[in-house]
């Protein structure tokens, strides 16, 4: 099963056959976020999309290793080398330490991501525990001519990198298109540079620097592509199988991490390259500037302009694995809503497949179902596919619950195996108690429903039995006649 995972390699740009370096243990490091404010709908995006691929790993592979890390130092406001370190910050809107600041959003952090079931990865390493070793590869880089000090910063000779290596091969961008962006513009530090697009290893601190460390360059604190490179390599090796972050992330921060890693080993560093698309606001890009950012917590609890109401954390899961890791995420309540809607169907179904009577034989190809799911989930973890595929099983329910189709004890089993699995194990589903009970009530009012028009038909009343089928149709509730009655679901 693990020989058919196909991926798409953003360093190739093309879907690859996954062959991982140790099949018995699988390396993946993600972009942790910088926790200098709350997570919003875009890391909910990147970590549940990056959570559904540790799942289906971890499901077809003996053990995977994954390391996430927390960026608590480094990273500055303009992305790159320029601006006000982004946790400093805050620390002084806040007016508190900036480790003060680091352990609340940490926390806030954890709080919304379990509550959206995101599986903890095995280690959440952070730079600021990693000093000696970011100076130790700097030294490195520096005696090898691709970094230099300057005034007390080091940066990296991007410039000279690429007379041996490639720079630009992960976002497609050339030095030579580097050179002429740089040439049009003025940046700050730049008289520090030997050119414009070299980039920040270490970074001299002025006194009032809150965050900073003795190096043999003076007081100053790490560049945030260095942190990533460093502690990815210390926990999966020099050369591991993947790498993902945020599409926002591919560069400069991607790129500089590969230019480092190569610089330093001379080896490949990642073997895939993983990315999540963005998240839009009703078509609109989601950002500070304009105003229209939702936290986590925010879509828990409604309280937000842009929501009409509060949706549970299992709607938020289902609605983004409902688009593809690598496709826009758009938000719209109505969108939310449609989610509500289809994750309460496809939570009804656990409960109507372990109500299901069995036969001697079975009409059903249950191997079929089973081979669709782990198709879509082996072509680059294709979850909208999966979950359709998963609606598709349902109708094979209402077959076997009108009495059109017939299925075995053994195969019912293998039947609540494979939808338990994808629900649970690999989509990271709940069963959320006020989905169920939400359930019951609609089943009450939908068999209310159903005796009026069971009525009618018995009064010959045609009309009024066609009125209520076709009402119900434009609520996207089927109705089908069998043998012992009526039966209703919710159409895709």
């Amino acid at each position: 099963m693990d020989s058919k995972l196909v991926v798409y390699n953003t360093l190739t740009r093309k879907k690859e056959a996954f062959k991982p370096i140790d099949k018995e243990v699988v390396g993946m490091y993600v972009c942790g976020p910088t926790v200098y404010g709350n997570a919003h709908l875009g890391h909910a995006k990147s970590y549940v999309s990056f959570d559904l691929i540790y799942r289906y790993l971890s499901h077809i592979f003996p053990r995977v290793k994954y390391v996430q890390n927390i960026t608590d130092v480094g990273h500055l406001t303009d992305d790159a080398d320029e601006g006000d370190d982004k946790i400093a910050r805050q620390s002084r809107l806040e007016k508190v330490d900036p480790m003060a600041v680091v352990e609340r959003y940490m926390f806030n952090y954890f709080r919304d991501m379990d509550t959206l079931n995101v599986k903890r990865a095995d280690i959440y390493p952070r730079p600021s525990g990693h000093i000696p070793e970011q100076i130790e590869i700097i030294e490195d880089l520096i005696s090898k001519g691709f970094a230099y000090e300057v005034n007390g910063s080091v940066y990296f000779n991007v410039a000279k990198y690429d007379e041996k290596f490639d720079y630009g091969k992960l976002s497609g961008r050339s030095v030579e298109e580097m050179m002429e962006g740089a040439a049009n513009r003025t940046l700050s530090a730049q008289s520090d540079k030997k050119n414009g697009f070299d980039f920040a290893l270490w970074k001299k601190a002025d006194p009032s620097h809150l965050m900073q460390w003795n190096s043999p360059w003076g007081k100053g604190f790490p560049g945030w592509h260095i942190e990533c490179t460093v502690m990815s390599q210390k926990y999966l090796g020099e050369n591991f199988d993947i790498h993902g972050g945020g599409l926002e992330n591919q560069f400069p921060h991607h790129e500089c991490e590969i230019a480092q890693a190569e610089a330093h080993t001379g080896k490949p560093f990642a073997n895939y390259w993983l990315h999540n698309n963005m998240v839009t606001i009703n078509g609109q890009k989601m950002g500070k500037s304009l105003g229209n950012g939702i936290f986590c917590a925010e879509l828990f609890t409604g309280d937000n302009f842009q929501l009409e109401r509060a949706y549970s954390p299992m709607t938020v899961r289902f609605f983004i694995l409902q688009s593809h890791y690598r496709s826009t995420l758009d938000f719209s309540n109505d969108a939310l809503e449609a989610a509500s809607n289809g994750f309460n169907r496809l939570q009804k179904g656990l409960s109507r497949i372990n109500e299901l009577e069995t036969s001697d034989k079975s009409t059903l190809d249950i191997s079929s179902l089973k081979d669709s799911l782990y198709h879509a989930m082996n072509d680059d973890f294709n979850s909208p596919i999966a979950i359709s595929k998963l609606f598709d099983s349902l109708k094979m329910v209402a077959a076997i619950e009108a009495g059109e189709e017939k299925i075995s004890l053994q195969d019912l089993e293998r039947f609540k195996e494979l939808f338990d699995a994808f629900f649970f194990d690999i989509l990271g589903l709940e069963v959320e108690e006020a989905g169920v009970q939400s359930n019951e009530i609609t089943d009450e009012l939908m068999e209310l429903i159903l005796d009026f028009r069971k009525a009618a038909k018995e009064q010959r009343d045609w009309g009024t039995a066609d009125k209520i089928r076709d009402k119900l149709k434009e609520l996207n509730i089927g109705i089908k006649d069998g043998k012992d009655g009526a039966i209703w679901e919710f159409e895709s």
